[in-house]
């Protein structure tokens, strides 16, 4: 299962277009960009492999193994990157500013589904994260 992740940079936050299998999926939000430092940068363009994660804060969730530089950057629910998050990736159902939006959980829930379900076939789950043409 491949997704990928098309950002588009601003200074308050990163929004993105989540696509699975080329097919747009949702939104996303994350940190703006800071030459990925820790705790206030979304991290840096590349692909990732994608594992299960499970902590108490979060519950179910999603990992990005390989980050330079970076640890425990994760895909969960979130609606505003600035109080919310610390590097991680949150996808959204609707944008409403630069690194905020709405319905997180709603979108996620379903995201988490289909990459479960594929880890659980032993299939590899990539995602590519690169700027929006």
């Amino acid at each position: 299962m491949e997704l990928k992740l098309l950002r588009t940079y601003h200074e308050e936050g990163t929004n993105g277009e989540l696509f699975v299998n080329n097919k747009l999926f949702c939104y996303t939000i994350e940190l703006p960009w800071k030459d990925n430092q820790q705790q206030v940068s979304c991290i840096m363009e590349g692909t990732y492999n994608l594992v299960k994660r499970h902590s108490v804060n979060h519950s179910h969730h999603l990992l990005l193994k390989g980050v330079e530089g970076r640890e425990l950057i994760l895909i969960h629910p979130a609606n505003n990157t600035l109080k919310e998050l610390r590097g991680c990736i949150s996808p959204v159902k609707v944008l409403t500013a630069p690194g905020c939006g709405d319905s997180s959980r709603a979108v996620f829930e379903p995201l988490l589904k289909m990459v479960y379900q594929s880890l659980k076939k032993q299939q590899t789950v990539t995602i590519t994260i690169a700027k929006k043409p």
